[in-house]
């Protein structure tokens, strides 16, 4: 049975598990680090290119030890099989659907010898302290695909921070293979067809079908013979001096010393980065819904700890803009009722879109954005453009004070 990608009727783990979260607009403290600087970049990353070994074919998937680790006695022992490894695999399940920063809900570990899948809803406040020391271990190699995002996932949830990585995605890339998934991959080297149809299922899903958590195993159970594999064929007779191997590791450092910052809203320039806004040919009154509309979605999904796509999808907003409905049953018309923080305060959204087209001045400060949209100006340049006028406005005001 197909898992979808959102299951309405589950509880939100945050709420269940009463997990701390802060979506303010105040900067992540990264306070588990002595210095707010990542602690990799005190090893040069050719430091980490060790000389591959012959590659460890693993045990079937159905012969290897396996650990649903949901409870302390159990982390403990995961900890400790960590310990004793030189190199374990890694990977994550997140959920960006119901959260407003996303969140962790699954973590995948394998050794040479045994595959673990972390409950990170139970024991979330435990894994950092449990597991930090063996991710930072620069003795001991990490091994992911595609981290750009897992570490900084593991750094906003767990306080983890990634020393010797080795991202089989940037390896994929330079071996130029015909595509770069782990599903590619696990075909490719390991004649194994993942069934993928569970990477975007609804990962807070509690308890697991015995499918979905033989699908996160497999993320993990290959990837150090896949590892293997590239590293042999990276240093094979045709690389010019390892560059090849070198690059790879200097491109999986790049990935691991990533810092995370949390979204900052601007007033001025944040609902520029709308997808879809550049090609919707809006004028100045639209725009201006647009701004307030995206500014109003923000506060509410920060304040309910949701995503700014569940409060109110991208598509609808800029429909309404778009169409600018001028009372409740034409706004519904175009969101439809199942929209609940619309519906909780569509009057209000009213009365916001009526102020835009019924005030002239209202729109007026977005007749240049407007023009500059038109002229397929990049939204980037278009904000850094009003940063630069807002920054003239408040020198010459300061100038005047004097």
């Amino acid at each position: 049975m197909k898992i979808p990608y959102h299951i309405p009727s589950l509880a939100k783990p945050q709420t269940q598990y009463q997990f701390h979260v802060d979506n303010s607009d105040l900067p992540f403290p990264h306070s588990c680090l002595p210095h707010p600087i990542h602690p990799a970049l005190r090893y040069s990353p050719l430091e980490f290119a060790d000389l591959p070994s012959s590659p460890i074919i693993p045990s079937p998937l159905e012969s290897t030890p396996f650990t649903f680790v949901d409870n302390l006695r159990k982390l403990a022992y995961l900890a400790v099989k960590l310990g004793e490894a030189d190199e374990f695999a890694v990977d994550l399940e997140h959920n960006s659907f119901r959260s407003y920063l996303g969140i962790t809900c699954l973590m995948q570990f394998s050794t040479r010898t045994e595959d673990f899948v972390v409950d990170t809803f139970r024991l979330r406040d435990h894994i950092g302290p449990y597991l930090r020391e063996y991710f930072v271990d620069p003795t001991k190699r990490k091994v992911m695909h595609g981290a750009s995002n897992d570490v900084l996932w593991l750094q906003r949830d767990f306080g983890i921070y990634i020393c010797n990585l080795f991202d089989t995605m940037q390896a994929s890339k330079e071996l130029e293979l015909d595509r770069n998934s782990l599903e590619f991959l696990l075909r490719y080297y390991c004649g194994v067809t993942a069934n993928k149809e569970y990477q975007t299922s609804d990962w807070r899903l509690r308890p697991l079908p015995y499918k979905m958590v033989k699908y996160a195993r497999e993320d993990t159970h290959y990837l150090l013979y896949i590892q293997d594999l590239m590293l042999n064929q990276l240093l094979d007779s045709r690389d010019d001096f390892g560059y090849r191997f070198t690059k790879v590791f200097i491109q999986s450092y790049e990935v691991c010393v990533q810092m995370y910052e949390k979204p900052v809203f601007s007033n001025l320039t944040s609902y520029l980065h709308l997808h879809g806004l550049a090609e919707a040919n809006l004028d100045a009154k639209q725009l201006g819904v647009v701004a307030v509309l995206y500014r109003w979605r923000d506060q509410v999904a920060r304040k309910e700890d949701e995503s700014t796509g569940y409060v109110l999808p991208n598509k609808l907003l800029l429909d309404i803009a778009r169409r600018l409905p001028m009372n409740k049953t034409e706004l519904l018309d175009i969101t439809g009722h199942d929209k609940e923080y619309v519906a909780k305060s569509v009057d209000m959204l009213v009365k916001l879109v009526r102020y835009f087209v019924e005030n002239d001045s209202a729109s007026a400060t977005f007749e240049v954005v407007a023009e500059l949209l038109r002229q397929k100006m990049d939204v980037s340049e278009i904000a850094q453009t009003i940063l630069l006028n807002q920054k003239r406005v408040q020198d010459h005001q300061n100038v005047q004070l004097y």
